[in-house]
């Protein structure tokens, strides 16, 4: 497991916004800063769990995402919101945790 992002969800407004649509969110850049700190803003009708959408989680990327899901509570199932990347969240002590399974032969973003 590597550490990838630190997510923060708020209501308010943030420096650097970059709206996702497709997601119903807005995110900054975790990569503006070196520890990984994403501020999030969910839109209204997001379909997410109040818990991603109220409580801070740390993302990791795993190599084998279906393994590591293994033995956990999924709160979001597995998707792909863009090509070669697939997530998917957990909830650990009450915590939600986001694993990401990465494909770098097809993913074209910097994640």
């Amino acid at each position: 497991m590597k550490f990838n992002h630190i997510g923060i969800p708020t209501t308010g407004r943030f420096d650097g916004e970059i709206p996702l649509p497709k997601l119903a969110m807005t995110v900054s850049d975790h990569k503006n800063n070196p520890f990984g700190i994403q501020w999030q803003r969910y839109d209204e009708d997001a379909p997410y769990p109040d818990l991603v959408k109220s409580i801070a989680h740390v993302a990791f990327e795993v190599e084998d995402l279906a393994q590591a899901l293994q033995g956990h509570k999924i709160i979001i199932e597995p998707n792909s919101p863009i090509p070669g990347l697939t997530v998917a969240f957990v909830e650990v002590n009450g915590a939600p945790v986001e694993l990401m399974e990465v494909n770098r032969d097809i993913c074209s973003e910097d994640i």
